[in-house]
């Protein structure tokens, strides 16, 4: 049964927009962070509360997931903002770097969490810009 109170011709010219792959891969590296910074934490004998500082950003990244699930551009773009600032935010600790590799880091699992954070919001930024290029050409291309 059809509703009357619908339009029956479409609006749009042309196909319609390609699904994006970063809803999903957004709640991926949310829950991938929230992973990496409870291993953080037990590395650290339960000491350093900071090293669950990535948990924090993939909870705020699964949040922004979840928002992109019902609104695509609201949510990744706030999951993009959330990403770039917990990419910055992990700088203060990526400074140990050196005495990691030296063998002399007061707090190594902190370090290593930490490196690990940055490589993966680094490639989620990238891939979302990627992705925002993407739908950019797609809708000029119309």
């Amino acid at each position: 049964m059809t509703n009357p109170f619908t339009p029956t011709t479409s609006t749009t010219t042309g196909p319609a927009a390609p699904a994006s792959p970063m809803p999903r891969l957004t709640l991926i590296v949310g829950g991938l962070l929230v992973v990496i910074g409870i291993i953080g934490y037990v590395a650290t004998d339960f000491a350093s509360m900071t090293a669950l500082i990535p948990s924090v950003v993939g909870l705020l990244l699964l949040i922004s997931g979840g928002i992109a699930m019902k609104n695509r551009k609201l949510g990744v773009h706030i999951a993009l903002a959330v990403a770039l600032l917990g990419a910055f935010g992990m700088i203060m600790p990526l400074m140990s770097l050196p005495e990691l590799f030296a063998g002399e880091s007061e707090n190594p699992g902190a370090v290593i969490s930490s490196l690990v954070t940055v490589i993966v919001l680094v490639i989620y930024i990238v891939l979302g810009v990627r992705s925002f290029i993407a739908a950019r050409r797609w809708k000029d291309a119309r």
